[in-house]
């Protein structure tokens, strides 16, 4: 269709297996959708089954077969059990999409530790507990992808965004020295920075909707990630909408 990103339609992903962490709603969904219409044999995982069987339902009303696992990623026994899950019933793991994530905002010195520790385990623990799992068999392999999904957040500061910009900002760290770790065993590891995004994940109070970055926008960026010729990577891509205002 004339950008070079593969669309729906174009199964150049078969025989692929993709999993999506926070796959139930909002960004991980529309990149299960992308990945699944591309061929990919998908799996998800998110914390609460009711969410996570809706969403396996939307995809099979698609024509997406999706396998749904509950997991909670900041616990390393989830994680080895989800993943062991998945390549059983899937097949060893091409596509590894780190998306899941949340915050809690407000001036540093009144968020507890708590809160500290909710919004860092989810932010980036559970990259580095899902990641560190599913390593190894790429090694392996020699191959496979690891897509962090970030956010501008994890580049610039704002004000009562401490605990989420740590988080992303160590994401970031993380994500690079994945990437130069695993280059040479064939893994490409690379990131996404989103800016605004149209999902419930922040109101963007006064903001007009279709302004603001889709989730559809972050499923292309990672469609083209895990498409690209073999002999390069894509490190990073960052996503602003067109429109400020």
């Amino acid at each position: 269709m004339g950008d070079g990103i593969p669309h729906a339609g174009e199964k150049v992903l078969a025989g692929r297996v993709a999993l999506v962490t926070g796959g139930s709603r909002g960004i991980g969904l529309a990149i299960a959708r992308r990945l699944g219409s591309l061929g990919a044999r998908l799996a998800i995982c998110a914390r609460h089954a009711d969410g996570l069987d809706q969403a396996a339902k939307v995809l099979a009303g698609e024509g997406v077969a999706t396998l749904a696992v509950v997991a909670d990623v900041t616990r390393a026994d989830d994680v080895a059990s989800m993943v062991a899950k998945v390549e059983t019933e899937l097949g060893p793991l091409d596509i590894l999409v780190n998306n899941v994530g949340m915050g809690i905002f407000g001036p540093f010195h009144e968020r507890s530790e708590t809160e500290w520790d909710t919004v860092l385990d989810t932010n980036l623990k559970s990259v580095f507990l899902v990641s560190r799992t599913v390593a190894p068999g790429m090694i392996r392999r020699r191959r496979g992808n690891i897509v962090n999904i970030s956010s501008l957040a994890g580049k610039n500061a704002f004000s009562n965004g401490g605990l989420y910009c740590a988080s992303k900002w160590g994401l970031m760290g993380l994500t690079y020295c994945m990437a130069e770790e695993l280059r040479a065993h064939g893994v490409r590891v690379s990131v996404i920075c989103p800016g605004s995004v149209a999902t419930d994940f922040s109101p963007h109070a006064g903001r007009n909707p279709a302004t603001l970055l889709q989730a559809e926008d972050v499923a292309h960026a990672v469609a083209a990630m895990v498409t690209e010729a073999p002999t390069s990577f894509m490190s990073e891509i960052n996503l602003r909408p067109l429109q400020k205002s």
